[in-house]
């Protein structure tokens, strides 16, 4: 039996919770966004509110796969798809933890990384509602995401020539230290993105 004739006899609980995901994600990184742009402890707790969202759709999720024997899609790529959407998300949260533990205040870099992670979170979400009727269409989203990790780490490397480029003094060396952490973990956000994107351009190809 194919995907398609499955997901019309099956409820499509796990398409619908990786959907959740997927959303609940694309809306941590606007309230990332929201929060480089304009940091405020408002826009810190959305995002830390999104993330614990998340967190329980995916403990949804995986209550169902561990009570589920059969499934629309490989077990392993729901299950990898889930953990790798879950990360962008808890990538966007550290994100704001470290900013404010460190004193980190935003700069360009980051915003144009967030901005750019927000487009790749918004595409995965495409991604992941379409997989069920449109699979080419949600191998384009994931391509585009894929793009946008692309887009992410050209920023990040352009962030940290920047940032190398002459420390003047010890307090000069500690920002640098602060900055290339928060870029590191922007950076691994975008890596998961990526990640992701693969998950879902692999489970289209063994479905179609």
């Amino acid at each position: 039996m194919g995907i398609f004739s499955f997901f019309k006899s099956k409820p499509d609980k796990f398409l619908y919770e990786l959907e959740q995901q997927a959303r609940i994600t694309e809306k941590g990184v606007y309230y990332l966004l929201e929060y480089v742009k304009s940091p405020s402890a408002e826009a810190a707790a959305k995002v830390k509110e999104a993330e614990e969202d998340a967190d329980e759709e995916r403990r949804i999720l995986i209550d169902e796969l561990n009570r589920t024997f059969i499934t629309p899609i490989d077990r392993e790529d729901i299950f990898a798809l889930s953990r790798t959407i879950d990360d962008v998300l808890d990538y966007a949260y550290t994100t704001v933890d470290e900013m404010q533990i460190l004193g980190v205040k935003p700069n360009q870099y980051i915003e144009r990384m967030v901005s750019l992670l927000y487009d790749s979170a918004k595409e995965l979400r495409l991604a992941v509602e379409r997989m069920k009727k449109h699979p080419s269409v949600a191998s384009e989203h994931a391509m585009r995401a894929k793009a946008m990790e692309n887009r992410i780490e050209r920023v990040y490397r352009e962030a940290i020539s920047e940032l190398f480029s002459g420390p003047e003094d010890v307090h000069h060396v500690v920002e640098m230290l602060k900055y290339r952490e928060v870029y590191r973990h922007l950076s691994n956000a975008a890596d998961r993105g990526d990640e992701a994107a693969n998950v879902i351009a692999d489970v289209v190809v063994k479905t179609t």
